[in-house]
Formats: structure tokens, sequence, C-alpha cells
């Protein structure tokens, strides 16, 4: 069915905005941005739960990728690198949690992290012969060994002990890149099927979310959270910092999700230059 067939008004809203320029699309995307935390502000008063959603949300992602290797048997796409970062960025998490929390957000990444170890084993075990080994080519010592080394130098000053808040950081950071090595191997692939596309979302969606947690915190003390004593003075600057690195990482990708969902294909197409 041609364009003028579909003139729901959400496909109407979509074919004006594909009109405009870049600069255009830009400005409405912020302003698209600014009113969804502005709604999330005023349904969710708990800034807890955004954290909440945004571990949910995540584990919504991974389940696609469940039905995807159970249904398909293939891992065309994926890329190991990133569910090896996952793994491990949650590991270290729940391990802090369970030290220092031991609350929902523990048992939300336990279950997420069980589900991440077993496409790590269908990857690596049943379906090898399917995995883009030469796409997936983002080497893990470029990503790990600075998180390393910025949670040794920045991470919280509370009363718990010295190795456990430097594991938290290095979660922190570890989380904010570990999805690098998905989008390499998306732009070399270029085309993304449904599922490791509806995959990705989840990922931009939860740090989406995330992010708003440290945006509303902010706000409500008037940017006095970023330096509250005995956290240290550079921690949640570095913190909020890394959770907007990691939500504009996966911005690009979730707007040609979008688009490619508004124009009825199942398959992402990414541009040459990413």
């Amino acid at each position: 069915m041609g364009e003028k067939g579909l003139q729901t008004p959400a496909r109407k809203v979509y074919l004006w905005v594909r009109k405009q320029s870049k600069k255009v699309k830009t400005v409405l995307g912020v302003v698209t941005c600014l009113t969804l935390l502005i709604t999330l502000r005023l349904l969710i008063h708990d800034h807890n739960h955004f954290f909440v959603l945004a571990e949910f949300v995540h584990f919504i992602g991974i389940l696609c990728l469940i039905y995807k290797l159970s249904t398909l048997k293939t891992c065309s796409g994926l890329s190991l690198k990133s569910q090896v970062l996952t793994a491990i960025f949650l590991a270290v998490r729940v391990f802090c949690s369970f030290i220092m929390e031991g609350d929902i957000h523990t048992i939300l990444d336990f279950v997420t992290l069980a589900a991440t170890l077993w496409v790590i084993y269908m990857m690596k075990f049943k379906l090898k012969s399917s995995f883009m080994t030469d796409l997936d080519n983002m080497h893990y010592l470029y990503l790990i060994v600075p998180c390393v080394v910025a949670a040794f130098l920045i991470h919280p000053a509370t009363a718990h002990n010295f190795f456990f808040r430097i594991l938290w950081a290095f979660c922190v950071y570890m989380e904010s890149i570990s999805v690098l090595p998905q989008l390499r191997l998306m732009q070399n692939v270029q085309i993304i099927e449904p599922f490791t596309a509806h995959y990705v979302f989840a990922l931009g969606v939860a740090r989406f979310l995330g992010c708003a947690h440290w945006i509303n915190q902010v706000y409500d003390t008037s940017g006095a959270y970023l330096y509250l004593a005995g956290r240290g003075y550079f921690w949640i600057p570095m913190v909020f910092l890394a959770e907007i690195v990691q939500t504009f990482i996966l911005a690009d990708f979730c707007y040609y999700y979008i688009k490619s969902v508004m124009s009825g294909q199942l398959l992402v197409r990414l541009p040459q230059p990413v």
C-alpha cells in the first residue's frame, strides 16, 4: 500500500517530519525528549522507579534476543562482545548491589544477568556458525581499560569498602559503553533484522529512563545534587555524564528504528556514515 493509503494521524505526522530539514528535525527531537521528560516527571513521583523501569525494559530487550535465538536459530547481527561486556557489568553490579543495597534492583539485575549468560552460551556454542566474527571487531581492552582507570580515579565517597566503591564505579562506566561493539557491528552490516533492532531500541529506552532519573534529581535540587556531600565532588557529575553519553550513543539508532517502524519496514537500514 502506498504512502497515501495510510493516512493515520501518526502517519501524517511522520510524513510531515520526514520532509523537514535536518535542523528542524533536531529541534523536534529535542522538544519530543523534553515533552517525554516532563510527562514522566508528572506520572512518576518516586525517582527510584525510573531505574526499576530501565532495568525492566533492558530485560524485555534480552527476551527479544532469547526469542530470536530460540526460534530463528541464528545469532546473525548480534555482537558477542557487547553481550560479554553486559554480563561483566551486570555481574559486578549484582555483587555490589547484594553487598551494598540488596533490594529490587539486585533481583532485576540477577534475572537479566542470567538471561544474558544464556544468550552468550547460545552464541558461543549452539549457534556459533552464524556468528559474524569478522564484523564484531572492537577490542575488549579499548573499552575495559578506560573504565578501570576512570573507576579508580573517580568513584563514590561513601562509607563502603574502597574496593566495592571502585567496583560500583566500574560497572557504571562499563554500562555506558557496553553497547559500542553492537553499534559497530550494525554499522558494518548496515541492515538490522527486527529482533536485534528491538533489543537495541530497548537499550535506548532504558538509558533514556536512567538519564531521566538524573535529570530530575538535578532539577529538583537546582543543581546541588551534582555535588552532594559525602558522594565525592566528581562522582555524581561523572555518572550523569555517563548516562547522557550512552543515551546519545543510542539516540541515532533509535531515530532510524522509529523511522523504519513508521515506514512499515521490518528491517532497520542505517546510512553509510553513522
